[in-house]
Parts: C-alpha cells; sequence; structure tokens
C-alpha cells in the first residue's frame, strides 16, 4: 500500500501557548490547501502538547489531512498521528522507525547533506533539505542548495523543502525538483504577537504558496506522475472551499 507524503503546502504550526488560536490557524491553512500538517512546539510543556496535539490530530482526521508530529514518538504515538518527523538531535532514524512502527510516515530532516539523506533510504518515506533560504525561525541554519532535490529525485526520494520559503520563491523550489514546502510564518505569521495572522490571512497565505508551488511545478514537469501530483495538490484546494 502507498502511503500519503507531504504534497504541495506542508504547514508547519508556530510555537503558541493559545490553544484556540492554533485550532483556529490550522483549519485555515487546510482550508487554503495544506496538504499535511506538522505539530511542533517548543515552548509548551508536555501537557500542553499533548493537549494540542490530540486537537489538531481530530481536526486533520476530520479534513482528510495528513498529521504529522515533530521530533516524539510517545506523542506521535499517543495521538494517533499519520506520522512523525525527526532531526538529527531526535535519536538514530532506524531505532525510531522500530518504535513507531512500519506503517505511520517517517520524515528525516537531511539539512544540507545527500549523504545522510542516502542513509535513511529504506527507513524514512520522506527526507526534508533546508534551510533553503534565510529562515526567520532559524535564521542561522545551515543553508542547503537547490541541487539536492534534483539529486533526491533521481535517487528515488520523496524530498521536502524548509526555511525561508514564501509565496514569492515556492516556485523555485519546486523548479528544483521539491515534492513539497514546509512552511511556518509565511503562512501563519509571528505567532508570538501581534504579527499572527487571523483566519482569512491564514487562508490565503496558505493559497498563494500553493498556487506558486504550483506554478514551478508546471513549468519543470511533464508526463502521467506531474499530472498525477498537480492532480493531487488541486484536489487539497478544491475539496475545501
Amino acid at each position: 500500500m502507498t502511503k500519503r507524503l507531504p504534497t504541495g503546502l506542508y504547514a508547519l504550526t508556530p510555537d503558541t501557548v493559545d490553544d484556540d488560536w492554533l485550532a483556529m490557524a490550522v483549519e485555515a491553512a487546510i482550508r487554503g490547501g495544506a496538504s499535511a500538517v506538522q505539530y511542533r512546539n517548543k515552548v509548551a510543556d508536555a501537557a500542553q502538547r499533548l493537549r494540542q496535539a490530540q486537537r489538531l490530530a481530530r481536526l486533520c482526521r476530520e479534513a482528510g489531512t495528513l498529521f504529522i508530529v515533530n521530533d516524539t514518538v510517545a506523542l506521535a504515538n499517543a495521538v494517533n498521528a499519520d506520522g512523525l518527523h525527526i532531526g538529527r538531535d531526535d535519536g538514530d532514524p532506524a531505532t525510531v522507525r522500530a518504535a513507531l512502527g512500519s506503517q505511520p510516515v517517517l520524515g528525516v530532516s537531511c539539512y544540507d547533506s545527500f549523504e545522510r539523506a542516502r542513509a535513511v533510504r529504506g527507513i524514512a518515506d520522506y527526507v526534508a533539505f533546508g534551510s533553503v533560504f534565510v529562515s526567520a525561525v532559524k535564521p542561522g541554519a545551515v543553508r542547503a542548495p537547490l541541487g539536492l532535490f534534483a539529486r533526491a529525485r533521481e535517487a528515488g526520494m520523496h524530498a521536502v523543502a524548509i526555511g525561508g520559503i514564501d509565496a514569492g520563491n515556492a516556485y523555485e523550489v519546486a523548479q528544483a525538483g521539491a515534492e513539497a514546502v514546509a512552511v511556518i510564518t509565511a503562512v501563519f505569521g509571528e505567532a508570538g504577537g501581534a504579527g499572527r495572522a487571523d483566519a482569512a490571512q491564514i487562508g490565503v497565505n496558505a493559497r498563494r504558496v500553493v498556487e506558486t508551488f504550483v506554478t514551478g511545478l508546471r513549468t519543470t514537469t511533464s508526463g502521467p506522475d506531474a499530472s498525477a501530483k498537480l492532480s493531487r495538490i488541486a484536489s487539497m484546494r478544491t475539496k475545501r472551499e
């Protein structure tokens, strides 16, 4: 059975202790066309992370949207998430896969390293490269060259781009070969203060990123695989409008 993987817009939640705003924001991003949501929160305590993750898992399940948890196997299993995403500090990918099980999706951050991506083939379902542009969330993050996505595609890997992506540059990573763009600020705004977006703006932001990504995809891909990919992305938008 083929697993569903992030395609097009992959919305990553911002750090917030406001449960209601977070639920509203994720629902708006899904309406805007997000194919997948990754729950991450570096400021909440364990009890609040569990509460938020449970709420978002239900919301995503009802919308038919892929729900991924960042970092923690126990939390992913506790809320019956569709998958887990890990970085270099979150354990050995093979060990994590064993704890997670074979069915959930496992994503692995590979930063600027194609060798790390190659090492997790057969373990990870998708790999993430970035920061592809300067990131407001992680301004000091290592930069990943766009050429990594063509190499990943040639090797049969499902690669996600992350870092500094917005509606003005999503087409570049689509042209480079990325299957999805992982976005925080360009969809949700600055969640910690007055700069956080409301539902209407989040929906607009999400649609803009999706449209830009699709534009880039159309200029570089053709054939049945490309048509199927474009159809999947389009369906995420139309079924929620």
